[in-house]
């Protein structure tokens, strides 16, 4: 077994280190996120702390970690008599993305279960980290069965498996640690509240702090051994301190002055539900062990709410998180309940810091350019800029702000699909409603029971059946076909052109695209972004599941020049293309924004009207959002929709509140 990097050799990262012990004090807390961008020893932190956890007594050769001295009644391994038990290191279970749903939850052999009438179970790693840790690396992209999954454990603090009939439980009861990349997209609302706490990490910008990490790295790639015993002391002593804190948290007061200072910060930040409330008590009275103190000051439930708060706080997918820290004293001083605030502690917090999220955050306020005069300049003449090359508006603008998202309608491509997961378009999935059965191409995991019966029923007397069981053979089992949903790759191509640059015009216009962007957030799809102006077509976007991104690309889009459709499609073609090489299951969405004007060049309608007519050929779904306006309207989207054989609908057309508002397949022409 290799030897782990010492956790208290890590440089910095101060509120990582403070997460991550806290929930070894006190494992109710609930577990921690780290997001943080790419090569910043995220994982490293979480792996170091395995060596830190003090040892679990457990039932001997129980497979299911029972406690010894209360053993699970329900264990498939049991009973359990109560006893001494044995000791072991507490585990640090790794969940990888790609992980089937039976090395997760476990599986059962179906075949005995129905000729023998036994349970045949195979733990997984739930049972596995039953009362240690379950780390998920780069969480946001497990898959959506799997976040199911594990919300169930997580919120029933058990496992079941069941399948036609036959079902184990057993407990699952683990500290739950997620790494994430916030620019590969974002986690589900549901599973993100399961996190106790939530911690941002960045790479340092000092360099003495730099050359430390990369002095001690090679140092411990040289030889992790004898890197890891000069070490060997510091970690012996955080060790006993843990112990010492875990035998101090009993003894802490939750006093009646914090525990409503903790209401009061959960109420004035608008988090939903009570969990919050109860993750940051608990996190307070963890502070407080860690520290030595048996009473909960006002500076633990300040420091609770900078890690508890901060994921909770979002009130849709593209709010940041973190928390406004003025806003934050200021509530905690309004319901002190002391005479003097001035008595209170640092508001700056201890020297060992913790909690504190980096400067210039995220709540600083959208950075949407100087502000504009309440007087908007007039449109150029649309008309006059088409027939003359696309000269008006050709200097570029200032970039709009979106306007205000919206639910909009849900579009889905038409036909089957075999895609991964997701919320959009029908197709043969995993999970989902039955609709057929087949035999199993290679392991079963979908027992189609009636369709089993069915096969095996005629050969019962030929395989001398005597007792009341079938005689069940390998070839009589049937795979269940199962249709669900998928997710799909949404491209957008948006027009960016003069003829699209009245100010007021453009910021309806982003308000969609965002709006869409947010239904593709919901619908678990990959997204991708094309925007053309003046002379050509530029990948502002390249396909990606971070729908933050988009969002974060569309708010700073300038707009101005020409308008060259033409160019526009067929950089959705080529991106199309090499995507279909990556992902062949996928299937894509195209979605145009646009007037439909196209101006520049020898004959710009007619290229735009032949490239459209390549990705009809090619099958592409799409969806023409027509952004004309005024009282006169050419209609060029509209036959802009009608080339790529898609759907055209109208900025208010798109609204799911509109009288038409029904879910509407993407059709295209026999």
């Amino acid at each position: 077994m290799s030897t782990p990097y010492p956790f208290t050799a890590i440089v910095g990262m101060t509120d990582l280190r403070l997460a991550l012990l806290l929930n070894a004090v006190s494992p109710a807390v609930g577990g921690v996120l780290v997001r943080g961008e790419k090569g910043t020893a995220k994982s490293t932190a979480v792996r170091a702390l395995s060596s830190l956890l003090p040892d679990v007594a457990v039932v001997g050769g129980c497979r299911f970690s029972c406690d010894p001295a209360a053993p699970d009644p329900a264990c498939p391994d049991g009973p359990h008599a109560v006893g001494a038990g044995t000791a072991r290191a507490a585990r640090m279970v790794e969940l990888p993305v790609g992980a089937s749903e039976d090395r997760l939850v476990g599986s059962l052999d179906i075949e005995r279960a129905l000729s023998e009438g036994k349970k045949s179970f195979e733990p997984g790693l739930l049972a596995d980290a039953h009362r240690g840790v379950l780390y998920v690396d780069e969480v946001n992209l497990l898959h959506d069965h799997l976040v199911d999954l594990l919300l169930d454990a997580a919120a029933m603090g058990a496992s079941y498996v069941e399948r036609e009939g036959v079902s184990v439980r057993h407990a699952a009861r683990f500290l739950l640690v997620g790494t994430m990349n916030p620019e590969e997209g974002e986690l589900r609302p549901q599973l993100l509240d399961r996190f106790g706490l939530t911690v941002e990490v960045a790479a340092s910008r000092e360099t003495d702090e730099r050359v430390e990490v990369v002095r001690r790295r090679l140092a411990y790639d040289e030889d992790p051994a004898a890197f890891a015993g000069k070490w060997s002391g510091d970690e012996d002593a955080l060790r006993a301190r843990i112990v010492a804190a875990r035998a101090l948290l009993p003894s802490v007061v939750l006093g009646d002055r914090a525990l409503r200072q903790i209401a009061a910060t959960c109420a004035a930040f608008e988090v939903d539900g009570m969990r919050a409330d109860i993750v940051m008590a608990r996190t307070a009275t963890a502070l407080a062990a860690w520290d030595g103190r048996t009473e909960v000051i006002a500076e633990d439930v300040r420091q609770a709410a900078l890690l508890a708060l901060p994921h909770r706080r979002r009130r849709n997918p593209f709010d940041a998180p973190g928390l406004d820290e003025s806003k934050l004293d200021d509530t905690l001083e309004q319901n002190s309940g002391g005479p003097d605030p001035e008595d209170d502690p640092d508001p700056d917090g201890p020297d060992d810091g913790g909690g504190q999220p980096p400067e210039g955050g995220p709540d600083d306020g959208p950075q949407d350019g100087p502000e504009e005069s309440p007087e908007e300049t007039p449109a150029p003449d649309e008309s006059a800029g088409q027939q003359q090359g696309g000269a008006s508006g050709g200097g570029e603008q200032s970039a709009a702000p979106a306007g205000e998202p919206f639910k909009t309608k849900a579009f889905t491509i038409p036909g089957m699909g075999e895609g991964a997961a997701g919320r959009r378009s029908r197709a043969r999935t995993a999970h989902g409603r039955t609709t057929s059965a087949r035999r199993p191409q290679g392991q079963l995991t979908k027992l189609h029971l009636a369709a089993t019966v069915h096969a095996a029923a005629p050969h019962q007397r030929a395989r001398g059946r005597s007792g009341p069981g079938l005689v069940i053979r390998k070839d009589d089992l049937r795979q269940a076909v199962r249709e669900g949903k998928e997710s799909n790759l949404v491209l957008f191509v948006v027009d960016a052109s003069g003829s699209m640059a009245a100010r007021q015009r453009m910021t309806a216009v982003k308000g969609a695209v965002l709006s869409l962007l947010m239904d593709a957030y919901q619908r678990r799809d990959k997204i991708g972004m094309i925007t053309f102006r003046g002379a050509d077509a530029e990948l502002a976007l390249p396909p990606t599941s971070s729908v933050e991104a988009g969002a974060a690309r569309l708010q700073v889009l300038p707009t101005g020049g020409r308008t060259p459709l033409a160019a526009g499609l067929l950089k959705a073609r080529e991106v199309l293309r090499i995507e279909r090489l990556r992902d062949a299951s996928r299937r894509p969405l195209l979605v145009v924004v646009t007037d439909g004007r196209a101006t520049g060049g020898p004959e710009p309608v007619q290229l735009a009207s032949r490239a459209a007519r390549l990705l009809n050929a090619e099958g592409v779904a799409s969806v023409v959002v027509d952004c004309e306006s005024g009282p006169v309207r050419l209609g060029l989207a509209g036959a802009l929709a009608l080339d790529l054989a898609g759907t055209a609908v109208t900025l208010e057309e798109l609204r799911a509140d509109t009288v038409s508002a029904l879910v509407r397949d993407v059709r295209r022409a026999a």
